[in-house]
């Protein structure tokens, strides 16, 4: 049985996306029109010059055919079991807020959360966003604004929101203080990895 007790790990992700695109035979230029951000900004994202928002990881990942968890995910078959200690997250810092993961980018089962931290004024980006399954948010701290099919839920410590993750969502955190929300996402298909399906428009 497969037991994850590892490290913290810190990923750079320029490289990492460099690499990426190398594996894949494609030059920056055509990477940049395939996702729709300018081959200068996807440049300085390589250079470590200028650190992607969220939603731009999620365009790069789509224009790749991959899941977003794997520009900071080490190659490994998912364990059965991940028991992980706060300093072992997975963490990727993206301007005004910080992803970690939970365990779902090493777990074999179909399940992902997440825990965002996100500076006043952070957010999701300028695009929706929309996936397979399902997704639940639980506001841990702050306040938060969550845009679902158009309508907007505000959230604070302690509410919560569940629904079908085909509606287009974002975020933002519209108070004065830094805003936690815990996320999951379930009820993907067995061969699926729920953040390949995430898509920016």
């Amino acid at each position: 049985m497969e037991i994850y007790n590892g490290d913290a790990r810190s990923i750079n992700i320029g490289d990492r996306l460099k690499e990426l695109r190398i594996e894949r035979a494609h030059s920056i230029r055509q990477l940049a029109n395939k996702c729709g951000i300018s081959a200068n900004a996807l440049s300085n994202i390589e250079r470590s010059q200028t650190s992607p928002n969220v939603s731009t990881l999620y365009k790069l990942a789509n224009a790749l055919d991959i899941p977003v968890t794997e520009f900071f995910e080490q190659k490994q078959d998912g364990m059965n079991i991940v028991n992980q200690k706060e300093a072992q997250r997975t963490r990727l810092s993206f301007p005004r807020g910080l992803w970690e993961g939970l365990g779902g980018e090493l777990f074999s089962g179909n399940v992902e959360p997440f825990i965002l931290t996100l500076e006043s004024g952070g957010s999701s980006g300028p695009y929706t966003i929309v996936h397979s399954g399902d997704e639940f948010v639980l506001c841990l701290r702050g306040e938060i604004e969550y845009q679902v099919d158009k309508e907007v839920y505000h959230l604070k410590a302690g509410d919560s929101l569940l629904f079908r993750a085909n509606l287009a969502h974002q975020w933002k955190n519209i108070g004065n203080k830094v805003a936690n929300i815990l996320i999951v996402l379930s009820g993907y298909s067995e061969l699926e990895e729920p953040s390949k399906s995430h898509i920016t428009r």
